[in-house]
Parts: structure tokens; sequence; C-alpha cells
């Protein structure tokens, strides 16, 4: 069986859909030797480094044309044939970005639906309408994809629910955290906070800047743990900036947020495993990665009781209403006196998700279209 994959979204570094692209794709060529693989990646000017693919049943193609040209041809007009640059395959299973047309059985991905539930957060940037191009790009994956795949059974709710599909054509599967998730040694995790200037206790917030994060919610919750426990705690930010209006901080608290921008794969451990508390009040997510990220390295979490949030943290984490900074306060200040009892609890929370699992379940599934 020839398989063909879009892997473009591992250009676009420290985003979830890109740690997914990256280890799904890794986790298939690991684990089957009998098919051929047809990996493909388009970016006019992005790269990345791909000497991770290894493997004799493996080509990898690269095309140098715009994302925003690629949108309006598959997405908008939906014409010109992935055929004819990768060639005939049995299975495509196409990124969360375009969905071109191909005589091969289809599968995708849809990560979230947030463009539904949440199109406020998105605004164009470089040209691009996100909620637009999602929602051109989804009525395609309506009318012709065979499979769907999904993150969680939240995600799989709303799928049934804003593109009104049918519930037997989606499957759940899960992500997990990498193996390089784990708990650190102390000279590590002391090494990296002096690295970053981590000099105090403090809370921990994971990923892409934007709206949906929650950020302001998380400050104003911090300043009520400052003010009901009178420590000397620091509100520590991790992640790129996606979009948005940026962080407006509070100048009562300046002084206590570092904003520390992307970390890399390899700090990010000892960041984790440093913190005090994880904090992930996030609005809306089709998984919540940085969850099981954090429970891997033995960090409490404190998390949101909506969308996929609860099905990820299980009863590991303490779970809030994210609108409410009140009660993301007293999960934090709950999750102190819980500290070891959920760390256990998030550790072994954290094993029942893998990616190996995750390769082998996508894998069933093309060999189940191509029948």
């Amino acid at each position: 069986m020839k398989i063909g994959l879009d892997i473009s979204q591992i250009v676009y570094k420290g985003t979830g859909v890109a740690k997914y692209t990256t280890e799904l794709v890794e986790n298939l060529l690991s684990l089957d030797k009998k098919d051929d693989y047809l990996l493909f990646f388009s970016s006019l000017r992005g790269t990345a480094d791909f000497s991770f693919l290894q493997g004799e049943n493996l080509i990898l193609k690269r095309f140098k044309m715009p994302p925003l040209f690629l949108e309006q041809v598959w997405n908008n007009f939906h014409f010109l044939s992935i055929d004819k640059f990768i060639g005939k395959v049995d299975v495509f299973h196409s990124s969360d970005w375009t969905q071109p047309p191909t005589s091969a059985k289809k599968v995708t991905t849809i990560h979230d639906l947030s463009v539904f539930t949440n199109p406020e957060n998105f605004h164009r940037r470089g040209g691009h309408d996100i909620v637009a191009n999602q929602k051109r790009r989804l009525e395609w994956v309506k009318k012709e994809v065979d499979v769907i795949i999904a993150d969680s059974n939240a995600t799989k709710t709303d799928i049934v629910h804003y593109l009104n599909i049918s519930p037997e054509k989606i499957r759940v599967i899960y992500l997990a955290a990498d193996d390089n998730f784990r708990i650190t040694k102390r000279e590590q995790i002391t090494q990296t906070r002096e690295k970053y200037g981590l000099e105090k206790p403090y809370l921990l917030c994971v990923g892409a800047i934007e709206p949906r994060k929650n950020l302001k919610g998380v400050m104003k919750a911090f300043k009520i743990v400052k003010e009901k426990l009178g420590q000397d705690l620091e509100l520590v930010i991790a992640g790129k900036f996606a979009w948005g209006e940026g962080l407006k901080i509070d100048p009562k608290i300046k002084n206590q947020v570092k904003v520390l921008g992307f970390i890399s794969q390899e700090d990010l451990p000892s960041v984790y495993a440093g913190a005090s508390c994880f904090v992930y009040p996030s609005f809306y997510e089709g998984f919540g990665l940085p969850v099981l990220e954090a429970m891997s390295c033995g960090c409490p979490v404190v998390t949101s009781n909506c969308s996929s949030l609860p099905e990820v943290a299980g009863d590991a984490g303490i779970l809030v209403n994210p609108k409410s900074e009140e009660e993301i306060a007293k999960g934090i200040i709950n999750a102190f006196k819980r500290r070891e009892e959920l760390k256990q609890k998030g550790l072994a929370q954290a094993l029942k998700f893998s990616w190996e699992k995750t390769a082998k379940q996508t894998l069933t599934i093309y060999r189940e279209v191509a029948k």
C-alpha cells in the first residue's frame, strides 16, 4: 500500500499540530516496514529538520509554493489534484490546513473546531483569513473524506454538531507526550532554572500565546493567589506569540511575571518539573497536549472543566471553570496542598497515552479505508 501524507505543518515549529505530525510520521515509519510512505511538504520560505525521517520505504518531496496559493487552489476552487505532484497513492492523509483533490482514499485529522466555537479569537495574519480558509476546507472534508480522525471525544461531538457529519465516519485517536517528557534529575532542573533566571517558586503556563489560552484569567488568578498565600511567587509564561493582542500585564504584578517565549524541547521538561504548578485554564482545546507533558514530568496540573481537557486530565488534575479567576486561584492553592498526590496521579494518567498507540490506530484506519 502507498500512503501519502501532507507534513507541511512540521515547518511551524512549536505548535501542537507540528508536534502531532512529527510524532505520527516518526512512529508510523518505525512501526510499519511493509507499506510505502510518500511524504510531502509545501513551503515558500520555511524549512525544518527532517533528518528524523528514516526508512527505506520513505520518499520525501518538497514544493516551494505559497500557502495562500494552495489555500485558493485546493480549499476555494478545489482543483489541481495532489496526484499531479506526488503521483498515485492508495491513501492520502491531508493536513489541517488544505484539502486537495485526489483519486486516493482520503483521511484527515480535525484537531479542533475553534473556528466555529471561538471565531472571535482569530484575525487575519499574513494575508490568511484563518476562519474562512478553515471553513472552506471543512466543507470539502465533509463532502469527500472517507474517515476523519478526531483528537478527542469532545472534538468528535463538535464535528457532529457543527459539520453534521455522521459519528460512524469519525474515529477518536488520542495524542501523547513524547518520551523526553519525564521525571528530571534535580541537577538538570537546577541548571535549567539558572539558565532562565527562575530563582523563585513559580506557576507555569505553556502554549502558543493567543486569546483562548486565557492568560488574562491566569494573571488575575495569580494576583489572588499571591494575596491569599503571601508567598514570593512568579508566573512563568512559555510559548511563542500566535495571534491576538499579545500580553497586557497588570503593572502591579509586572515584576512577578516572566515571559520566556519559545522553549526548546531539551529544556522544557526541566521547566515543567521545576514548577510548583502547571496552570492551563484554556477556554477550548481539541486535546490539550501540555497537560500530559506536565503530568509526565511530575508537575501538578490545574486545567479547565470544559472541551477535551477533562478527558486528558482524568482525575489526575484539578478541574476549574476557566471563566472564573477566583476558581482558578482556588484550584492553584488546592494543587499546592495536594502536590505529591497529584504528581503520582499525573504520572499514572500520562502512561495511558503513547505515540506508538496513536500510530498503530492510525495505520489501522489506513488499511481499513484502502480495502
